[in-house]
């Protein structure tokens, strides 16, 4: 198929999505119950593609956009999205966009991990972006008033408020942006992927991000990112678990704030150590929330049979999400719970599968590295739940 702009379409700006908290790209709010992201040609035709068994533990896959940079009169630059229209004819998306340099610009700062935050603030973009709730938090994020403030732990583990979202989103948004000023003209199109806001139905959603797997690069990485990825997993609990925590925000509901961990805290962690951020992210700042660990095992249970029966899938460098409400579990009229939590899988730029585009190896069986990293999580669940 091609697509195409739709003419009469209105422009739909684009925000911060203020519950990211992992990952390299920024993740943009579309509306309530949907978000957007670069588009990368290999994650979406395993959306397209993508196996019925998995499709409940996956983002529900809504189609893709353009988006542009978009100034108004008085100078202030907004993101813009346009809704697409299809016609019947080949589909060619290439993988070289404008998703890939970003990834890339990331990835070269010192030590492999992305700037600071300083480094990428854009004088035009802090102080000329259109007001909303989210995009006002680049215009000040210190300034803003914060309704559900979060706490971020600095390198000697002391707290410090944040403000009212998650500054990993912040950072990956503004990353973004300046690319996009520096490198392409103001009307320049850019591809996006719409997926399912996985969180929109939490109030104060409990996020955990963790990278899984054994091996992280894909089949096409160059020997110089080959050999760093295997570096970061061999001095991670990558090597030893089958995962590590690239991101985590829990709600503190005596404190009433988010309290926020990047993929730094998570590839220093040792297997105690992660066993011990685990036990914190279900720890809501006055009790252990005991009540979460039979639903959420009992997801991963689900997800591994799944995982278990797909074979030739490689989900190289792919993502778990881990989801729960902040809020307290809500009464029922008969007097029991209601518990809401959820399992996702998200991230799959790397992903290879028979068959699938670009395919570099065709591999038998299921994922063994994602494998070993879910089993490992459902022990170490079953360990807390069992210490409790």
């Amino acid at each position: 198929m091609v697509v195409q702009d739709s003419v009469d379409a209105p422009g739909v700006p684009l925000e911060p999505f203020l519950h990211q908290v992992g990952g390299h790209l920024s993740v943009m709010k579309y509306d309530e119950h949907t978000v957007c992201k670069p588009l990368i040609s290999q994650e979406q035709r395993f959306y397209e593609s993508l196996p019925l068994a998995m499709k409940r533990f996956t983002p529900q896959y809504k189609g893709t956009i353009t988006v542009h940079l978009r100034k108004d009169s008085r100078g202030r630059l907004s993101l813009v999205a346009s809704p697409l229209t299809e016609n019947r004819g080949p589909f060619t998306v290439s993988t070289e966009s404008a998703a890939v340099a970003i990834w890339q610009t990331l990835q070269q700062s010192p030590g492999g991990g992305a700037l600071p935050l300083a480094q990428w603030q854009h004088p035009q973009l802090v102080h000329s972006l259109t007001e909303s709730p989210a995009t006002a938090l680049l215009r000040s994020e210190l300034h803003l008033k914060a309704q559900v403030p979060s706490l971020v732990e600095d390198a000697n583990g002391n707290l410090r408020e944040k403000g009212s979202f998650n500054p990993w989103g912040l950072h990956c948004h503004r990353a973004h942006l300046h690319r996009l000023c520096a490198e392409y003209p103001e009307n320049q199109r850019h591809r996006f992927l719409l997926l399912e806001n996985v969180v929109s139905q939490y109030k104060h959603p409990c996020i955990l991000d963790l990278k899984m797997g054994t091996r992280q690069h894909g089949d096409d990485a160059s020997e110089e990112k080959k050999a760093r990825h295997m570096r970061k997993c061999a001095q991670s609990t990558s090597a030893h678990l089958g995962m590590r925590i690239c991101g985590m925000q829990v709600y503190q509901s005596d404190k009433k704030h988010f309290l926020c961990k990047d993929k730094y805290y998570g590839r220093k962690l040792s297997v105690a150590g992660f066993r011990q951020a685990l036990y914190q992210f279900l720890h809501d700042g006055t009790r252990f929330r005991t009540e979460l660990l039979e639903p959420i095992q009992r997801q991963l249970q689900a997800l591994l049979s799944v995982i278990r029966s797909q074979s030739s899938y490689r989900f190289y460098s792919s993502s778990l999400l881990i989801i729960y409400d902040g809020q307290e579990t809500l009464q029922r009229p008969h007097g029991s719970n209601v518990i809401k939590v959820d399992v996702r899988m998200i991230d799959f730029a790397h992903t290879t599968y028979k068959g699938s585009w670009n395919e570099h190896t065709t591999y038998d069986g299921p994922d063994p590295g994602y494998i070993f990293g879910l089993e490992n999580l459902i022990q170490i669940l079953q360990g807390i739940h069992e210490g409790q």
